[in-house]
């Protein structure tokens, strides 16, 4: 089997936290190899330029906020993503090139062409195998981060920032239903829990 690379990814309080434990008990109780990472982060340099773009005391234009989003990325790719695919690891990752459409495009209205252009030149030929899409209502998100945490950079925005996040993960999975799986996570956790296992058994037995 050649080693997969999925993303989870979806607005903020969207339950990714808690979904990710879903996948990494999917993937223990097949014994399948498999790393798990994040974007922003997974590596040393990546984890350093998180901190400087979840920080809400951060003060960065448009080009400067995305252009470290991909660097951050270029880092992951060479170090953690490609070679654990090529030793025959699956890698998941919470987050990656979606995110940077959806909130960087979007969100805060980078024009979509120039996103592309740092995808294909940051990432080559490389695409996740699948995409899990967390998708729940934007009132149901807000409820969930102002109950579970301090707000970053990102959470501190409007709700209409959101909105435009949410509809460029859905117009994005809607252009491409063979890549990405909406999972509806307004649901309880054993109902969101069955979704991603299914998901995962489908996608698992067509490779």
């Amino acid at each position: 089997m050649q080693a997969q690379f999925i993303t989870l990814d979806g607005i903020d309080g969207a339950g990714k936290s808690t979904n990710l434990d879903v996948m990494k008990n999917w993937f223990a109780e097949r014994r399948l190899p498999v790393v798990f990472t994040r974007e922003p982060g997974g590596t040393p340099v990546g984890e350093a330029l998180r901190e400087i773009l979840l920080n809400p005391a951060t003060r960065a234009g448009l080009r400067t906020e995305t252009l470290l989003m991909f660097a951050a990325r270029q880092q992951h790719i060479e170090t953690v993503i490609l070679p654990n695919l090529k030793k025959g690891i699956h890698v998941i990752s919470d987050r990656f090139t979606d995110a940077t459409f959806a909130y960087q495009g979007g969100g805060r209205g980078v024009p979509f062409a120039d996103i592309e252009t740092l995808e294909n030149w940051v990432q080559g030929s490389l695409r996740p195998n699948l995409t899990l899409l967390l998708d729940v209502p934007l009132e149901i998100s807000m409820n969930r981060i102002a109950q579970t945490r301090e707000k970053d950079r990102f959470e501190q925005e409007q709700a209409d920032f959101f909105i435009r996040v949410r509809d460029a993960y859905l117009t994005r999975a809607a252009a491409a239903p063979k890549r990405y799986a909406i999972i509806d996570s307004n649901r309880d956790l054993a109902a969101v829990k069955h979704s991603i296992e299914t998901v995962l058994d489908r996608h698992f037995q067509a490779v």
